[in-house]
């Protein structure tokens, strides 16, 4: 993780009393690189949001730390912090709720330009607001007047999207940015982030429960379950070449047309449901490399 731009190193998090701890995220380490999108996967409840949440500071380690460019954040500064911010931006699930009904679009663009780009007249600040907007793929005098109610959902995820990429960032969080949307405008958002990684060189955290779409944006993949990595590594070995018993569970609920609702390849771990979830709950501290980029936490037996 030496050359990566952001990086959560051995992270915990547990909320709940003493006696009853939820264990949120146990141990979690990962690097984001530039250039790269990371998919994090996992059911409701498995603690990706927590690791978003621990990456935007909402939340504070209660053991490890969150390195940006090597520097661990908790000695940070206020201008290093102020610095971070600008960096790091998240792209929310909601896209309605995200956005201030009561302002425009041109209000919601401008003014992560008017907190970090003070220096910018009023003219040079509506070029800007134009640029994002063409950016990703919307009509900049259409659109500025308008209110968000006034658009679709994938055009008010794309204003998110715009509003993120305004503050010049580095690394952008997207938690489930296309589960709030119709199928049929997913694509286009997922190929704008996809285009954003490669033309400006950002590094991307991609949170989503939707295998498919991980498959189809990231290079390198995670599982997670009840708040730990348990495979990760580069995506086509880990989703063609799964080790770990959840993986294979996770994707076994993935429909597939051209099997029938009697087949299955992982009738094994189907029967045994309940058997894998317990056990992939306990701590597993053992990692394995399975393939070159391709890891494991076994499963207590």
């Amino acid at each position: 993780m030496s050359d990566a731009i952001l990086a959560l190193d051995n992270v915990s998090k547990t909320f709940g009393r003493a006696d009853n701890p939820v264990y949120a995220a146990r141990s979690v380490s990962f690097g984001l690189h530039a250039g790269r999108t990371l998919a994090l996967v996992g059911e409701s409840g498995s603690g990706k949001t927590t690791a978003a949440r621990l990456i935007m500071r909402e939340y504070t380690p209660d053991e490890g730390q969150l390195l940006f460019r090597g520097t661990p954040l908790g000695k940070a500064n206020a201008k290093a912090l102020k610095a971070y911010r600008a960096s790091v931006q998240m792209v929310f699930q909601d896209p309605f709720a995200a956005l201030n009904p009561t302002h425009t679009i041109r209000y919601h663009l401008e003014r992560p330009l008017r907190l970090h780009q003070p220096k910018l007249n009023s003219k040079e600040r509506t070029a800007a607001i134009e640029e994002l907007l063409t950016r990703v793929k919307l009509d900049p005098a259409l659109l500025m007047p308008k209110y968000p109610h006034e658009l679709s959902g994938g055009q008010r995820q794309r204003i998110s999207i715009a509003r993120a990429l305004a503050v010049n960032p580095q690394v952008i969080v997207a938690d489930e940015p296309t589960s709030m949307l119709d199928v049929s405008v997913r694509l286009g958002v997922l190929n704008l982030l996809n285009d954003m990684k490669a033309q400006l060189g950002l590094a991307l955290l991609y949170i989503t429960h939707d295998i498919a779409t991980a498959r189809y944006v990231a290079e390198d993949i995670m599982v997670m379950y009840a708040g730990q990595i348990v495979e990760w590594g580069d995506t086509e070995s880990v989703l063609t070449n799964p080790q770990h018993p959840y993986t294979r569970l996770l994707l076994s609920a993935v429909p597939d047309p051209d099997r029938r609702f009697s087949d299955t390849r992982f009738s094994e771990e189907l029967n045994r449901i309940e058997f894998i979830r317990r056990q992939s709950a306990l701590p597993q501290p053992e990692t394995r490399e399975v393939t070159k980029n391709h890891f494991i936490r076994p499963m207590p037996e």
